[in-house]
């Protein structure tokens, strides 16, 4: 499909979704909710993607959202949904592992597509922060739940509640990203994450991320059982079998997603 305030593009084995709206800080309207959904549906459908990098076109990740665009709406059930939940679920739920390359300020709706993310990345300049309470409102999209489950309680509450925005040092201390470097450096680095991901065996990393991911909201117990089901299934991947004989044979495997 034709992408306006989106950059779908294809690079190798891993695909950088931009968004496109950056004379208004990429903030996410209805038009770019509906693109994420389409483009992370259809990665979802080609087994080729290996990693997807999401980032912004400018000099901000995202600043929010169109608050006339995106108010909640009832689905059939009369459940009320934000719709900008609908972006943050749309790539959490990408099978593939997704990188966030935050090169600029990730606030409110922007944040929460980038707890979304498996593995993120950030220039020196980027903020986080959550300003909703300082509306009259609090995170609609997941990130008064994405967030604790990240950094822990303590500071994703006061984070939450006092509105208050953290640079890319303490979102680093926090361990609400994994590497800090210059924004020259940020696309580099986050293709050099995606070539090494792209290199893993798929079906692994697949099931390794959904293993994480689910035991998060498993007790103990369940999530033990969940790991062993997981690597259960593998044992019969031809995969498996390529990274076993490679070892032993100390060579490089080459992965089929098979």
């Amino acid at each position: 499909m034709p992408y306006k305030s989106l950059i779908f593009e294809r690079r190798e084995q891993a695909v950088w979704l931009t968004l496109n709206r950056p004379r208004v800080g990429n903030i996410i309207n209805l038009e770019l909710v509906n693109e994420i959904v389409a483009a992370c549906l259809a990665i979802n459908q080609d087994d080729s993607v290996r990693a997807v990098i999401v980032s912004g076109a400018g000099d901000v990740f995202c600043s929010g959202c169109d608050l006339d665009e995106t108010r909640s709406i009832s689905t059939g059930n009369t459940k009320r949904i934000s719709l900008t939940s609908l972006s943050s679920s749309a790539v959490a739920s990408l099978n593939c592992p997704v990188i966030a390359a935050i090169n600029g300020d990730a606030l409110g709706a922007g944040l929460e597509l980038v707890l979304s993310c498996d593995i993120r990345v950030c220039s020196e300049n980027a903020r986080f922060g959550f300003p909703e309470t300082s509306y009259g409102m609090i995170p609609g999209g997941g990130g008064t739940q994405r967030l604790p489950r990240i950094i822990g309680r303590g500071k994703a509450t006061e984070m939450v509640i006092t509105a208050e925005p953290i640079d890319a040092a303490e979102a680093y201390r926090v361990g609400l990203v994994s590497k800090v470097v210059p924004r020259q450096a940020l696309a580099a680095e986050a293709e050099e994450i995606a070539r090494k991901l792209s290199a893993r065996a798929p079906i692994a990393v697949r099931y390794a991320k959904e293993a994480v991911n689910k035991g998060m909201d498993m007790t103990l117990a369940q999530g033990l059982r969940l790991e062993a089901d997981l690597s259960f299934l593998l044992q019969s991947t031809k995969d498996r079998a390529e990274g076993i004989k490679a070892f032993l044979e100390k060579k490089k495997a080459t992965f089929e997603g098979e």
